[in-house]
């Protein structure tokens, strides 16, 4: 279906899914990935018989037609997990979330929360939050919640004040409990907020999310690293020599390194670029020599004096992940320009602070290491962050090219998410082609 031609830059998720939409509607397009493999950051590797992923990469689904195109495109190879996640607080495990589990606190924590959340209620019945985030949390959840967790732990993740961002986007992946729920003393540990299930493949990682996709398009070029993009000529220069041209270009790369790439842009505009901001995950995978915290997914932890702010357990999100018998986690700690971490002493800082809470085990030893630096973890949504975006999209737009993906884009996105994108930005080519 039509002539014009479309370049994709970047094959991960958003890259790959939109190759797949443009085909099913019958427009070929071109995908061009830098790395030697594609998958980005939904990529798994393997070493000495475990797989890891890039962090914790699990599939959460708020709407049945993505779920019904996964199983389509996994078949048997996913299967849905009851969460099972906690909070380290106080030296002991709270369910998460943390707001919705307050009857497992000491009783004074429990009672603080308890008044101040019911305060919360009642002077902020019926408000249109319109503030940052930071008030935001005060106003949703009292400063009970708020000081003994939601706070502490959203400073030690975003690495930035909370004062600073505003609450759109992250709200979507804060769960907020009823009266009732909060009041009860019952404690059922119910799993609830949009990850209270989640789906993963049983083998081979999360890049058999993205292997499906691929393997339904016919053009994916790897090791293809674009140097160069002239927007007067619509031509793409790549690193190896080769040029391509489009009518169309789609770029799902982080966004600011699309600035890097990008001639003769305006000064305004290479201005705005210098106002993203993003925090990054410095992901420390570690296969053990057995399994530990059977049927444990995840664990926060808010304090400021551990490194870490979540551990993680693949093992316990599928069994063929590891070799007979051993065990495997991923250990994520933020970072960005501001506060660095020192990653030639990470591994013992962290080996440290794990045995500081008791975290290992008699007997328990690691016997593979894999770390994955993952420079553009989250961005960042700032007071200016609609306004820089929304400039730099629509500027981009006129030129025919459409950022695409949760980098692409600069968006909180979920993998849902960004599945769910791609299609749109499919739609949106097919209605020009």
């Amino acid at each position: 279906m039509g002539k014009k031609r479309i370049l994709i830059i970047g094959g991960g998720l958003a890259g790959l899914t939109l190759g797949y939409f443009l085909k099913n509607k019958g427009i070929r397009s071109f995908i061009f990935e830098k790395e030697k493999n594609y998958g980005g950051l939904c990529s798994s590797s393997k070493l000495d018989g475990f797989t890891f992923d890039f962090s914790g990469h699990l599939l959460h689904f708020r709407r049945q037609s993505t779920l019904y195109l996964v199983k389509k495109l996994l078949g048997r190879n996913l299967k849905e997990i009851r969460r099972k996640a906690y909070v380290y607080f106080g030296g002991q495990f709270i369910p998460y979330p943390f707001q919705a589990n307050l009857c497992y606190l000491p009783k004074k924590v429990y009672r603080e929360c308890l008044n101040d959340f019911i305060d919360a209620q009642k002077d902020n019945y019926g408000k249109i939050y319109n503030g940052n985030f930071l008030e935001w949390i005060n106003q949703k959840f009292g400063s009970g919640i708020a000081n003994n967790f939601l706070i502490p732990y959203n400073v030690k993740f975003w690495k930035v004040p909370l004062d600073e961002l505003v609450y759109k986007g992250i709200d979507r992946y804060i769960y907020v409990p009823s009266l009732r729920e909060v009041i009860s003393d019952s404690c059922k540990n119910e799993p609830v907020g949009y990850n209270a299930f989640f789906f993963y493949p049983k083998k081979g990682g999360i890049e058999e999310l993205v292997k499906a996709f691929a393997m339904n398009i016919d053009h994916v070029y790897t090791d293809c690293e674009v140097k160069e993009v002239d927007i007067s000529t619509r031509k793409i220069m790549f690193k190896n020599g080769n040029k391509e041209k489009f009518d169309i270009l789609v770029s799902t790369i982080p966004l600011p390194e699309l600035n890097k790439i990008i001639m003769g842009l305006p000064k305004n505009i290479t201005s705005l670029f210098k106002k993203l901001r993003w925090v990054s995950i410095y992901n420390l995978n570690l296969g053990l020599n057995r399994k530990i915290f059977p049927r444990w997914h995840w664990i926060y932890y808010h304090q400021k004096e551990l490194p870490f702010f979540r551990i993680g357990f693949y093992h316990n999100f599928s069994s063929n992940l590891v070799p007979s018998s051993k065990g495997s986690l991923y250990i994520e700690i933020s970072y960005n320009s501001d506060n660095p971490i020192d990653k030639k002493n990470i591994i013992s800082i962290v080996n440290n602070s794990l045995k500081s809470i008791g975290f290992w085990e008699k007997g328990l030893d690691i016997c593979s290491v894999d770390i994955k630096d993952i420079k553009y973890g989250y961005p960042i949504c700032d007071i200016n962050y609609q306004r820089v975006r929304g400039e730099i999209i629509n500027y981009f737009t006129k030129k025919n090219i459409i950022l695409c993906g949760r980098y692409g884009s600069w968006q909180y996105l979920s993998m849902e998410d960004t599945i769910f994108e791609s299609n749109k930005v499919a739609e949106l080519i097919y209605k020009y082609m």
